[in-house]
């Protein structure tokens, strides 16, 4: 059972140099990420004089998320794993592959990074207000279900390319199949939600621009929804038993 390997870890986890190097990595790939991210939808809202939501405003979010959450994990997977999000961390944690301690340092800088990357962004476009997600036309009810969904695709999707010790060569391409699967999902959630999946995303702006409506809804469905997919990727694809080695003839 996955929560059997659940573990709060040593002091020295959350603390020596090797976790702190970690949480660094977390927190540029989290603030590279949500200034590029955040950014593009600031941009084009400037260049469309914050009209009315647009179908070409959805595939910026898409595309640019995407790009940048490839790069975000590319660029810290050889030192932190490239969670870049609360809720990768949290699945991570409820699969037994990482510690408590260190996985709360790991929110801790990618909270940082999403609000040093939102305060960056107030400050170069001269006091521009980052956007805060918020609910279109849909209840929170609807909301929290839409993210628990989103996310476990996310998460799931995480496990399969790059947690799982069978991963093999789908390893290689596992930034990609991320980013591609947060790309997707905006294309489905971002005219109901925003599409959030990340705690990290909807708290950096939502404390620049002091605006928490729904805020929890950001936090409990990616939170959710990753434990439901790590719980079912450990316990239905992961084998941790000691299989014995194939035999041969000398």
């Amino acid at each position: 059972m996955p929560f059997n390997r659940v573990a709060i870890g040593r002091p020295e986890e959350a603390s020596g140099p090797d976790a702190l190097k970690a949480a660094l990595a977390e927190f540029i790939s989290t603030l590279i990420f949500v200034f590029a991210g955040e950014g593009s939808g600031m941009a084009y809202g400037k260049i469309t004089g914050d009209g009315a939501a647009t179908p070409d405003g959805l595939i910026v979010a898409a595309l640019s998320h995407a790009f940048a959450l490839f790069v975000a994990v590319s660029v810290g997977a050889n030192i932190s794993g490239g969670h870049v999000n609360p809720a990768v961390t949290f699945g991570a944690f409820i699969g037994g592959n990482i510690t408590l301690l260190r996985g709360i340092l790991y929110i801790i800088a990618q909270l940082l990074g999403s609000t040093v990357a939102c305060l960056l962004l107030k400050f170069v476009t001269g006091g521009l207000t980052t956007t805060g997600f918020a609910l279109s036309g849909i209840s929170v009810w609807n909301a929290f279900v839409f993210e628990i969904v989103l996310t476990f695709g996310l998460v799931y999707t995480v496990y399969a390319t790059a947690v799982d010790p069978k991963k093999g060569n789908v390893g290689i391409v596992a930034p990609l199949a991320i980013g591609l699967i947060v790309g997707a999902n905006i294309l489905v959630g971002g005219a109901f939600t925003g599409a959030s999946m990340n705690p990290a995303v909807s708290f950096g702006p939502a404390l620049v621009s002091w605006s928490w409506e729904s805020q929890w809804v950001y936090w409990a469905g990616p939170l959710v929804g990753a434990g439901l997919a790590a719980f079912v990727y450990e316990l239905f694809f992961i084998n941790h038993s000691h299989e014995q080695l194939p035999t041969a003839d000398y």
